[in-house]
């Protein structure tokens, strides 16, 4: 009896998914929404250069972050291993390598994407801030209003913000568990990539 009460409890483990376990119930185009059904918004801050600005500017800088930050219960900070993104490039290479004929300047392009997956991996020490907006009772029709504010008042504060999609939700994710820096796309299921539509 006790045997089959492990194998039973031993099943039920594996038919977890891994969104259960990272307690994510749905990501969409706006937003992750967790298993207990709170909605978090993410924003990314656009990095500034903190060289060039005076001290006065900076201590403005840091006293409008400070004022924004008191003035809203529901804004959390996540700091995270950055991805630089070389995928412009690698495309414009892959497409240059399919038209290309030499076999010799084909191994040069391939090296090249090579080189900047390696750029990727090594950049990966640099820092990303982001805003997450913790949404509590807000009715469905208040929640665009009430993010474009909070974008808003990070902007008047001299802060560049642009909210994170489900593309970018996704990239922050396999960042963050994965430390995955150089995938092309992410995908909403392993083996997406693979899954071919069937020809009528």
């Amino acid at each position: 009896m006790a045997n089959k009460t492990k194998r039973t409890r031993k099943s039920e483990r594996q038919k977890v998914y891994t969104r259960q376990l990272i307690g994510i119930k749905e990501i969409n185009d706006f937003s992750l929404v967790t298993h207990n059904n709170q909605t978090l918004v993410f924003f990314t801050i656009e990095p500034s250069n903190l060289s060039v600005l005076s001290e006065a500017n900076l201590s403005a800088r840091i006293y409008g972050l400070m004022s924004f930050l008191k003035g809203i219960d529901e804004i959390e900070i996540l700091c995270l291993n950055s991805r630089e993104n070389f995928e412009d490039n690698k495309r414009f290479l892959r497409a240059r390598m399919e038209q290309e004929d030499n076999p010799v300047i084909r191994k040069l392009l391939k090296a090249d994407i090579t080189f900047l997956d390696r750029i990727q991996v090594q950049t990966a020490t640099a820092r990303e801030f982001l805003i997450i907006v913790r949404l509590r009772e807000e009715k469905e029709k208040e929640i665009f209003p009430y993010l474009s504010r909070v974008e808003k008042a990070l902007n008047e504060q001299g802060f560049t913000i642009t909210r994170a999609d489900e593309d970018d939700l996704k990239r922050i994710l396999a960042v963050y568990y994965e430390q995955n820096v150089t995938s092309e796309s992410f995908e909403s299921f392993d083996g997406a990539r693979w899954v071919l539509p069937v020809e009528a």
